[in-house]
C-alpha cells in the first residue's frame, strides 16, 4: 500500500527493483534527491503544472501525475510559473492535436528564459506514430513523451530525463499491465473518479479511442474495492466509476465478474453515499444491471446512455451494434425499473450517408426518450477511422442546419423535463462556490442536475437539503431547508 512507503528510506544507490510498483517508488525517491539539490541551489522548490485536455479518464490519469509530482517534491503552480509543464492530451478530434501544437509554440520562449524548465507530453495523442515523428522533428525542446499505457512509469521517465539532456520517448503500442498503489492528487476531497477498466473493444467507426487506448482490460475487483475503502476513510463520499464501456467490465478477469456484481460490492463500503459511473454502451446494458440500479440505495438516479443516432441504418454504419428499437426498448426497461431516473446522451449529427430521413429518426428518439440533457456533436472526420474514408460525406451547411434544429429540440425538451422537480426538496452535494455569484454555492442532485443556492464555502463537501425554487433549463436556483 503506497501510504505505508517512506521514500526517504529507499536506497537509491542500489539497483532499481524490477517489480512494480516498487520500481516507481525507487525512482520517486531518486527524483526527490534532485528536488532537494534544486531547492539548495535556487532557494525554492521546483513548480509543476499538469494540464488535462481530455475526458474523465484523462482527468483521473492527471491526478496520478500530480500525485507523483507531489511525492517527488514539486509544488503546483500555473502554467506561466511552472518549471515542469505536462500536457495530458486528447486526440478524439483532430483539432485537439492542433491545439496542443499551438500551446507548445507558446511554451517555447518560456523555456528559453527558464534553464530549469521541462515539458512533458502524454495521453492519447502520443499514441499516434505520426505525432511522435512530428514532435521529434519540429518540437525538439519537448523533454518527455509517453502514452496512455505507461502512465505509471512517469517517475522513471522523469528520472531518466534528469540524468540526461536528451528527449525521452517511451510509447507502448498496447499492454495488459495494470499497476496499482501509486499516489494521486485528487481535485476534490469529497468525491473521486475511479478507473475500473482501461481500453475499448467496440471500434465504433468514427472513434479513434480503441486505437490509442488499446483493448479492454479490467482491474481486479479487490484492488478497486480497496482503493474506494481508502478514499472513504479519507473523506470521499461520492465515487465515479470510469471506463470507456463500464458495462463490459470483468470480461478479461481470470474469474469473470459482472459490472452489476462489482456495484453490489462497492455499495457495501461504509462512508460511500453516492455511486456514479460512465460510460455505458447500450448493447451491454444488462437486465441484471438494471435490477441492481433499481434496488440500490447508493447508485445515483442518473444514466448517461449515448445513442449517437436514431437511425438504425446509421447505427449500423457506426458499428454501434444495436437498433433504434432496441435502444428505445432499453429506455422503457430503465424507466419501468427506475421511474425517476435521469437520462442523458451523446448524439452525432452529419455522419457520412445521413439522409434527412435518418436525421428525423434521431429527432424521433429525442422526442420519445425526452433526455434531461444531451451532448450534441457535429460529425468530425477523424483520420485513422473507417468513417473518415466513407463515401457520402455530408456538406457543412446541411450538417449545420440539422445541428441547430437538434439543439433547439434538445433544449426545449430538457427545460420541460428538468422542471418537473420544481418546488421539491432534494439532497444536494455541495461542490464549490458558484462561478457567477460568490454569495452562492453550487451542488449536484443525485440525478446530476446542478443547483445554485446561497451559502458559504463551509458547505463544500456536505449534503444539504435544498428546495428547488426555480428551474432555469439545465440547472436550478434553490434555497436551503
Amino acid at each position: 500500500m503506497y501510504n505505508e512507503i517512506d521514500l526517504d528510506k529507499i536506497d537509491i544507490a542500489a539497483e532499481p527493483p524490477t517489480e512494480e510498483p516498487a520500481r516507481q517508488y525507487y525512482f520517486m525517491a531518486k527524483c526527490r534527491e534532485w528536488v532537494k539539490s534544486f531547492e539548495q541551489e535556487n532557494g525554492r522548490l521546483p513548480k509543476s503544472c499538469v494540464l488535462n485536455f481530455g475526458c474523465q479518464m484523462n482527468a483521473r490519469d492527471s491526478e496520478k501525475l500530480r500525485g507523483i509530482l507531489r511525492e517527488i517534491g514539486y509544488e503546483e503552480a500555473s502554467e506561466e510559473q511552472a518549471d515542469f509543464v505536462i500536457f495530458n492530451t486528447c486526440t478524439v478530434r483532430e483539432n485537439a492535436n492542433t491545439r496542443v501544437y499551438g500551446r507548445l509554440g507558446q511554451l517555447k520562449p518560456q523555456k528559453k528564459k527558464n534553464p530549469h524548465m521541462m515539458i512533458g507530453l502524454c495521453g492519447c495523442m502520443m499514441q499516434e506514430p505520426e505525432v511522435v515523428e512530428k514532435l521529434k522533428k519540429s518540437y525538439r525542446f519537448v523533454d518527455i513523451i509517453f502514452g496512455t499505457h505507461n502512465i505509471f512509469k512517469f517517475a522513471e521517465l522523469v528520472a531518466t530525463r534528469l540524468e540526461s539532456d536528451r528527449m525521452v520517448i517511451d510509447i507502448w503500442k498496447d499492454t495488459d499491465q495494470i499497476v496499482e498503489d501509486l499516489p494521486n492528487e485528487r481535485k476534490y476531497t469529497f468525491k473521486s473518479g475511479i478507473n475500473i477498466m482501461f481500453g475499448c473493444n467496440n471500434f465504433c467507426s468514427y472513434c479513434i479511442v480503441p486505437y490509442v487506448r488499446g483493448r479492454e482490460r479490467s482491474r481486479d475487483p479487490r484492488a478497486i474495492v480497496r482503493e474506494i475503502e481508502r478514499l472513504a476513510a479519507d473523506g470521499v463520499s461520492e465515487v465515479m466509476l470510469l471506463g470507456q464501456n463500464v458495462n463490459s467490465y470483468g470480461k478479461t478477469l481470470d474469474t469473470p465478474l459482472t459490472f452489476a456484481q462489482l456495484l453490489q460490492e462497492i455499495e457495501k463500503i461504509e462512508g460511500i453515499r453516492r455511486i456514479r459511473f460512465m460510460t455505458s454502451h447500450p448493447k451491454d446494458l444488462s437486465d441484471e444491471l438494471i435490477r441492481v440500479m433499481a434496488d440500490s440505495k447508493k447508485i445515483c438516479k442518473h444514466l448517461h446512455l449515448p445513442v449517437q443516432s436514431g437511425s438504425t441504418d446509421i447505427l449500423t454504419k457506426m458499428n454501434r451494434r444495436y437498433t433504434k428499437e432496441q435502444y428505445l426498448n432499453l429506455v422503457d426497461k430503465l424507466r419501468r425499473a427506475v421511474p425517476d431516473i435521469s437520462l442523458t446522451t451523446d448524439i452525432i449529427v452529419g455522419f457520412p450517408g445521413e439522409t434527412e430521413e435518418d436525421f428525423e429518426e434521431t429527432l424521433d428518439v429525442v422526442r420519445k426518450v425526452r433526455y434531461d440533457s444531451a451532448f450534441t456533436f457535429i460529425y468530425s472526420k477523424r483520420t485513422g477511422t473507417p468513417a473518415a474514408v466513407m463515401e457520402d460525406q455530408i456538406p457543412e451547411d446541411v450538417i449545420k442546419n440539422r445541428f441547430d434544429k437538434l439543439l433547439k429540440e434538445v433544449q426545449a425538451i430538457a427545460a420541460e423535463t428538468c422542471a418537473i422537480h420544481e418546488g421539491t426538496v432534494q439532497e444536494v452535494l455541495v461542490e464549490d462556490i458558484c462561478d457567477h455569484d460568490p454569495t452562492m454555492v453550487t451542488g449536484r442532485l443525485s440525478n446530476n442536475l446542478l443547483v445554485h443556492f446561497h451559502g458559504g464555502k463551509e458547505l463544500i463537501g456536505k449534503y444539504v437539503d435544498v428546495e428547488l425554487s426555480e428551474c432555469r433549463g439545465f440547472y436550478y436556483i434553490g434555497a436551503r431547508r
